[in-house]
């Protein structure tokens, strides 16, 4: 089966009734765990983009804290795979400023971290390219917003 175009798909939701709408959205949230997160913010989180970024830091901290510190192998995955969920968290917000805040959150973990993040070359080159991330990101901000989170940069 091949799938059909957003602009189809788009035209064809305009044709149905609440229910139907209901069901679809009930349907699509059994497939996927990331389907049914991203429904859970667009219903309930998405009203309130402070306490999300809330909730999003400390999801950050707990997997911080249960990183394997055995080597710095166990270490690079770790933190690979929470960049990933951050990302994913990002992606359901799509707000630049909410993307900045928890990049930034997740570099500041990065760089607080004991062993240090130094003392390993892949680890070190993931923290850059985060930052080289966030300084792209900061163009497209408002000029008050791009001085505020210039500062924490900076801090970086």
């Amino acid at each position: 089966m091949k799938a059909v175009t957003v602009k189809e798909i788009s035209h064809e939701l305009l044709n149905l009734t609440p229910k139907e709408l209901r069901d679809i959205c009930l349907r699509l949230s059994r497939f996927k765990k990331e389907n049914k997160e991203l429904l859970t913010y667009l219903l309930f989180e998405s009203s309130d983009e402070a306490s999300y970024v809330e909730s999003v830091k400390k999801e950050i901290d707990q997997q911080f804290e249960k990183i394997n510190k055995k080597s710095y192998y166990f270490i690079k995955k770790c933190l690979r795979r929470i960049l990933f969920n951050t990302r994913k968290y990002i992606r359901y917000s799509q707000n630049k400023k909410t993307e900045i805040d928890l990049l930034i959150y997740y570099c500041l973990k990065m760089k607080e971290f004991t062993p240090s993040i130094q003392g390993n070359a892949a680890l070190r080159n993931l923290y850059i390219r985060q930052i080289g991330t966030i300084r792209e990101k900061l163009g497209s901000l408002h000029e008050d917003l791009q001085y505020d989170y210039g500062l924490e940069l900076k801090r970086l």
